[in-house]
């Protein structure tokens, strides 16, 4: 059963893709209570297969015995020796209350802090041997993986519940982040971008949270490697740069992940995911099941968070496919003889395929977007909601023209 409906649902998306394939079309972005520019017309890419699942645990697990019953004359344990945590199910605001973060489903003991606008900080990841090992991904709610420019990624780290001393290196925007900040009502700090990205980002809703490298908060390390690698930021003092303009107030979350401490039915096993952004970064994500939690690694080496010293690791990590199309209106890149680089766009909105890894589970998903101030919602083939275990995600950005860019194995 589990063999085929992953079947099913793969076959579904290549029925899809063809159609694509046949006809390109540009994705119409979500809608929005304001009132935007108009997105500029962009070519269609081509489409491509989407990775396969390698199928696994094909024989049904052996259970235990259902245990005899005790006798009466037997003492049995205190109940301390056999208490364990009460499941913990949060699925709709109500849920999380005051004292749950909704963007990991984490109980925080200071509500205070749930009070701030949460901080989307776009943190470099190449060249390696002047950006890594970065500083404050492991303190993020959320991480956004994706491609800049051809294969080359950078990540976008959402800072809400916990507050990293430093982070960075901060780099510049690219289009996803006219996106990720209103789909969390975050600001957005980063160091610079393109003229065609700051036109959108300026045109946002967001454009009074925009935190530019005048503001307080950012500085130099000094360091003996190129200036673009040493802009490192201070959260806590970006957060008081908001108080100051009358902006750290509470988000208005117009939808919410979901989340489960017990892992929901009908997965595969999953220790191990392998993911190749075309050869120039390679992720890896190893399931330890000593603290239930994936441990990264990028082209053979364990990622650390500079901050701690310590190997990032994550409760989730969703492998996320969306359309991903040059902008030819949008030069990142320019040189005395034209354009060396054109602006490439996520198109995160509608809906697409997703692989949802928790709890060494893997979990062929449905993902939808249909709102600009929406989070991401995702639904199994049944059409239920799938909920994540509680703790921070990793997302792992494709663009759905890779061919089998992952591979996921028990």
């Amino acid at each position: 059963m589990r063999n085929s409906f992953y079947l099913i649902f793969l076959s579904i998306w290549l029925l899809l893709l063809a159609a694509c394939q046949q006809e390109p079309q540009a994705v119409a972005p979500p809608p929005a209570d304001t009132t935007l520019p108009a997105t500029a017309d962009i070519p269609a890419g081509t489409g491509a297969p989407l990775p396969t699942l390698v199928p696994t645990n094909t024989v049904p697990p052996t259970l235990p015995p259902p245990p005899t019953s005790v006798a009466t004359s037997t003492p049995l344990p205190s109940p301390e020796a056999t208490a364990t945590p009460e499941p913990v199910l949060l699925l709709s605001p109500d849920d999380f209350g005051p004292n749950h973060n909704r963007l990991t489903g984490e109980l925080v003991e200071d509500p205070a802090i749930l009070q701030r606008r949460p901080i989307a900080v776009k943190i470099s990841n190449s060249p390696a041997s002047y950006t890594r090992p970065q500083s404050g991904l492991q303190d993020a709610d959320l991480v956004f993986e994706h491609v800049t420019e051809g294969p080359i990624t950078r990540f976008t780290a959402i800072i809400y519940g916990r507050t990293p001393e430093k982070i960075g290196p901060i780099r510049s925007a690219r289009l996803i982040d006219v996106e990720l900040p209103a789909m969390y009502d975050a600001a957005l700090a980063y160091s610079g971008s393109s003229i065609g990205v700051a036109n959108k980002l300026f045109s946002s809703e967001f454009r009074a949270r925009i935190l530019r490298s005048n503001s307080g908060g950012y500085y130099r390390t000094g360091e003996d490697k190129p200036h673009e690698h040493t802009l490192y930021g201070r959260p806590e003092q970006f957060w008081a740069s908001l108080a100051e303009a009358g902006l750290n107030v509470a988000p208005t979350f117009t939808t919410q992940m979901a989340f489960a401490s017990v892992p929901p039915a009908g997965g595969e096993p999953a220790g191990y995911a392998n993911i190749n952004y075309r050869d120039w970064t390679i992720v890896e994500w190893r399931y330890d099941p000593e603290t239930g939690r994936y441990l990264r690694w990028a082209d053979d080496e364990a990622s650390l968070d500079a901050n701690y010293g310590e190997q990032i690791s994550a409760a989730n990590v969703i492998i996320l496919y969306a359309p991903h199309l040059r902008d030819f209106n949008i030069c990142e890149y320019q040189t005395e003889s034209g354009c060396q680089a054109f602006a490439t766009e996520s198109q995160i909105w509608g809906q697409g395929p997703a692989v949802i890894l928790r709890d060494g589970q893997q979990y062929a998903v449905t993902w939808k977007r249909e709102q600009r101030p929406h989070m991401f919602t995702f639904y199994d083939a049944a059409g239920n909601v799938l909920p994540l275990q509680i703790g921070n995600t990793w997302f792992q950005v494709m663009p759905m023209h890779y061919i089998d860019p992952v591979s996921i194995t028990p």
